[in-house]
């Protein structure tokens, strides 16, 4: 299938290399230097996709070079943002702001 299509080949190949870049960078300095090469890569590509992608590693450069040394993460506060909206979603309507808060709790607990 990537025979028939340049573009799909090069997108394919750029998004294996990203992903190889993330599964074996053991620090924020190699990361460093295989981001830049892969950021040149994906602006050179000429896929505009990737282009707006690269663009979007160079604002964010420095934190996304820096989360190669720091194993922290935002997910679990992420997740129990998303649990709130839901609960929030299917209880619109309700007035009583103690039951809203205590069906929180139970389901954040």
């Amino acid at each position: 299938m990537l025979s028939y299509n340049s573009d799909l080949a090069i997108a394919h190949a750029l998004k294996e290399k990203l992903l190889k870049i993330t599964e074996t960078a053991s620090s924020s300095k190699e990361a460093r230097t295989l981001l830049k090469e892969w950021i040149k890569l994906a602006q050179n590509s000429g896929l505009k996709e990737f282009k707006k992608c690269a663009d979007t590693y160079i604002r964010y450069f420095d934190g996304i070079v820096n989360s190669f040394d720091i194993p922290y993460t935002n997910a679990c506060i992420e997740g129990f943002n998303n649990k709130i909206k839901v609960i929030k979603r299917n209880a619109f309507g309700f007035k009583n702001f103690d039951r809203f808060r205590n069906r929180i709790l139970h389901c954040c607990n």
